[in-house]
């Protein structure tokens, strides 16, 4: 029997549509439609298929009540009581707060302590509290410099939530490497991985802080220059003086 190559449309779809940067929700909701057509289960198919995969899966939706409680905090002010919340510690830089970020991370990964990742955690607490890092040294905040920082956030969650959720003993990594060890003659005990983990954990987090914490300072040199250094008390008298 020859393979159905018509069943990749579906990708098709989706690589044309966020090429052309239409709605990313339409994008899926069409390529699913089309996959289903094309593949010969029709739309009763691919609704039974969409509810069992829902029905199965019901706990990856509390995603939906976090980006909810999220969006709620963040209306109320959440990114702005981060950014004053940063700006109050002095010599605080970005890279500092997502270098403390990983530790943070790391700690409750050990405890299966999940914060909701980027979206739900990272965009609008660790962003807002970088950025406000920047607004605290007297420096508005250059957009590409931004982005960088968005990128070393969202790298400093991955790896400290990857490594750091197998110290967890039971969690759905811990027992995915269980499951894939046994076939290959490794009968791991979870505790003993855990274990065996910690050292592992550590070193990734405080190499990827220490990385962050060098690439930020050579970025803030290269967006700012030298730091800026405030006048003294006295001086700015004076100047004041001199204008009066």
């Amino acid at each position: 029997m020859e393979p159905n190559y018509l069943v990749l449309l579906g990708i098709v779809i989706v690589i044309i549509g966020f090429a052309l940067k239409l709605d990313a929700i339409l994008i899926i909701i069409v390529s699913a439609v089309a996959t289903a057509l094309v593949g010969g289960i029709g739309v009763n198919g691919f609704l039974t298929t969409l509810g069992t995969s829902f029905v199965s899966n019901r706990s990856m939706a509390i995603f939906i009540i976090v980006l909810l409680v999220t969006g709620t905090l963040e209306r109320n002010g959440l990114k702005i009581a981060a950014a004053q919340l940063i700006g109050k510690v002095k010599n605080a830089t970005p890279g500092m707060v997502i270098a403390l970020y990983g530790v943070m991370r790391l700690v409750f990964a050990a405890f299966n302590v999940s914060f909701g990742g980027v979206a739900g955690f990272v965009r609008p607490v660790i962003m807002p509290m970088a950025v406000g890092a920047i607004e605290a040294s007297g420096r508005e905040p250059n957009d590409e410099y931004v982005e960088e920082l968005k990128g070393m956030a969202s790298g400093m969650e991955n790896v400290a939530w990857f490594f750091g959720q197998v110290l967890f003993v039971g969690t759905a990594g811990a027992l995915l490497v269980q499951s894939t060890l046994k076939p290959l003659g490794y009968d791991v005990e979870l505790l003993r991985m855990a274990i065996i983990e910690i050292p592992v954990a550590v070193i990734a987090v405080a190499v990827t802080a220490v990385y962050y914490i060098i690439k930020d300072a050579r970025l803030r040199k290269k967006y700012y220059g030298a730091p800026a250094t405030p006048a003294p008390a006295a001086d700015t008298a004076a100047v004041n003086g001199k204008e009066a």
